[in-house]
């Protein structure tokens, strides 16, 4: 059997006499440890349910297809409320069906562009139900399918000719269609939506919900159908798909070009357009978290100080009701390191429990956030770990000054102590 070394010895003993201190003084230490359990749990809970929401959501936000990115006026996501953005945006010029057309006719590095609009919300009804009036109304060519990443679970997507004789004919989302549907296929039944009836030529498959709100609440014409209806003017979207990941930024770069001189923009000047694709929405998703994230640590940061000086406080406290006790030890044979290693541990100790206490609750309280928004749980290892890692520092940063003085007193006068 393999001896334990003096370090070893020494470190079980500290550690075991660590444990006997904060245990003996119960309220004093729970006290204590509640500001690194606050401290450390709101960094974990802000963590872990964020983690739980991010692959979930970025899951969700493939709203276009592979290698797929998307002109339009206005960012996808706004975090600018003041009026001069807003005024900014809204003096662009407008995507017609004629800059789609030029581009699929210029850009030879695409392999498909699609153009689609949401141009309205209403009431649809069939002759079996009828919704809410936030149903959207959307017109979509043949290629968005393909560059939306919309997958036909019914019937059949739009054609040319749907779009050439602006047929009626719609195609609906899985929401929308089990609402109007109950009892049986949409398929070659009639939906209407403000007045005008659509046949049901097919049913999309499911993407589910985003951010709280269904993505399969919607009801989709031909795009030519929709600009019949609602003026030329009607401001599109464009969707380019590139060959393969390694033409994508070839692409990009080919077909903002194209729109720069369609809409006659100054080479010195911004474009008066957004580029959105994927991984922009998850980029700019993550910088939104980012803020959140940093604000937890901030919030803390504070309260591990906190803690830290109520630590630092109560183990200055514990040196002078055991300064009889230091003298002793030293008497007996104890050096300054080993007073000091039994200080530093005693607050290391009580820093950890605080940390391991808010870790638990910290996990617990996020997964229940993400459950309740239907989120699968995780559990973030790497920040239980930086959270352990943070409680240890702050039990050695605040420690080390009371074991200092502990370890410092005069053996003779810490036997006179009373």
């Amino acid at each position: 059997m393999r001896t334990r070394t003096p370090w070893t010895a020494e470190m079980r003993e500290a550690f075991a006499m660590a444990i006997q201190a904060v245990t003996t003084h119960r309220l004093r230490s729970s006290l204590t440890l509640l500001g690194i359990l606050i401290g450390v749990f709101s960094i974990i809970l802000v963590m872990t349910a964020i983690r739980a929401l991010q692959g979930n959501i970025e899951a969700q936000m493939a709203q276009l297809g592979t290698d797929t990115f998307q002109f339009q006026r206005f960012p996808a996501i706004q975090v600018d409320d003041d009026m001069e953005s807003q005024d900014k945006y809204f003096r662009r010029k407008r995507f017609f069906l004629a800059d789609a057309l030029a581009v699929r006719e210029r850009a030879t590095k695409a392999k498909s562009v699609s153009v689609s609009s949401e141009a309205d919300q209403g009431e649809v009804r069939s002759r079996f139900a009828r919704t809410n009036p936030s149903i959207s109304f959307r017109g979509l060519s043949p290629e968005s399918f393909e560059t939306r990443n919309l997958t036909i679970d019914d019937g059949r997507a739009f054609v040319e000719s749907d779009i050439t004789s602006r047929r009626h004919v719609a195609v609906l989302g899985a929401d929308l269609a089990k609402k109007v549907f109950p009892f049986g296929s949409a398929v070659g039944e009639w939906v209407q939506f403000r007045g005008v009836k659509y046949t049901v030529v097919g049913v999309l498959q499911a993407k589910g919900s985003m951010f709280g709100q269904s993505q399969d609440g919607f009801l989709a014409v031909p795009i030519t159908t929709l600009l019949d209806l609602y003026g030329r003017n009607t401001s599109l979207q464009i969707q380019v798909q590139a060959w393969s990941r390694e033409t994508y930024d070839d692409t990009v770069e080919q077909v903002r070009g194209i729109l720069r001189t369609l809409r006659k923009v100054p080479p010195a000047d911004p474009d008066d357009f957004e580029i959105v694709s994927n991984d922009s929405l998850i980029t700019q998703f993550r910088s939104i978290t980012m803020a959140v994230r940093l604000g937890a640590g901030v919030i803390s940061s504070i309260a591990l100080i906190a803690a830290g000086i109520g630590i630092m406080n109560i183990m200055l406290v514990s040196v002078t009701e055991r300064t009889k006790e230091i003298g002793i030890r030293r008497a007996i044979g104890a050096k300054k390191r080993n007073i000091m290693t039994q200080f530093i541990l005693e607050a290391i100790v009580l820093s950890e429990m605080g940390g391991v206490i808010g870790i638990l609750l910290g996990i617990l309280a996020g997964n229940l956030a993400a459950l309740a928004l239907a989120t699968p749980p995780v559990f973030p290892w790497d920040w239980a770990l930086i959270g352990l890692g943070v409680c240890s520092m702050v039990g050695i940063a605040f420690g080390t000054y009371p074991a200092w003085k502990a370890a410092n007193l005069d053996p003779i006068e810490s036997l006179r102590y009373e």
